[in-house]
């Protein structure tokens, strides 16, 4: 599908698409999702305070989201594979900001080093790197720094005709928000509504010690989606204003 067709496809998204160019695109492929219903309470440790945390029944979520990234580039440029190409796992809330609701990321991993810089160096996310290797049905990482490991053999199911709220909830987000020293970072993404497949998960060894309170080795729910095609526009830098717009 041509870039066109992906801005002119717009009615699944929640408010409309940015008016100004989009400045890079990106592909997040054969992914694995493993969603976990957790507490408000342990969750907002981890959240900063001029970020509300959204719910879904009264209750929030984080997901561990294991996919490819390829064909990473600037708008007017091809991209590299050395770099653009990688292994990427995200650990992921769900936030509401600006009248927008997003993702904040309590950590990202790829799994190569160069790509994990220049990555964080043009976006100010907490890219850092990981030892990862994945297969058709494997996917696998260590990190020895922050003792993390993730380890999943699955199989994919059959493609969902009909998705619920949850599955929605869980996976059309078009805003990211993160935060640095002295701003809460905004960006706008766009792209078709996730396929999504049932997923088979046959092991699953999941062992984040920061995380222990939020993330075990029986999610609430799972995921699997041969991917996206997304456009991303420029970074919105909000200075942190000290208030909370959250739930302490």
């Amino acid at each position: 599908m041509i870039i066109q067709e992906i801005l002119n496809t717009t009615k699944h998204r929640p408010w409309q698409i940015p008016t100004d160019n989009w400045k890079f695109y990106q592909e997040w492929n054969n992914a694995i999702f493993l969603h976990y219903q957790v507490e408000l309470t342990e969750l907002e440790k981890f959240v900063p305070k001029e970020l509300k945390i959204d719910l879904f029944d009264g209750k929030p979520w984080i997901s561990v989201v294991a996919f490819t990234m390829e064909k990473i580039r600037p708008k007017n440029l091809p991209s590299f594979s050395p770099i653009s190409d990688f292994d990427e796992i995200n650990i992921r809330t769900y936030v509401k900001s600006n009248n927008k609701t997003g993702v904040y990321f309590l950590s990202i991993e790829g799994g190569k080093s160069l790509s994990c810089k220049v990555a964080k160096g043009i976006s100010e996310l907490p890219y850092r790197y990981s030892k990862i290797k994945r297969t058709d049905q494997n996917y696998k990482s260590q990190n020895s720094e922050f003792k993390d490991k993730l380890n999943i053999e699955f199989k994919i199911g059959e493609e969902l005709t009909e998705k619920t709220e949850l599955d929605k909830w869980l996976t059309e987000r078009y805003a990211l928000f993160q935060d640095t020293d002295d701003s809460i970072n905004e960006f706008e993404i766009h792209h078709l509504e996730w396929p999504i497949n049932e997923i088979d998960i046959q092991k699953l060894e999941l062992n984040y010690p920061r995380f222990e309170k939020l993330i075990n080795e029986k999610p609430n729910k799972i995921h699997y989606s041969k991917g996206v095609k997304v456009l991303a526009w420029g970074k919105i830098k909000n200075k942190k204003t000290g208030y909370n717009n959250g739930y302490k």
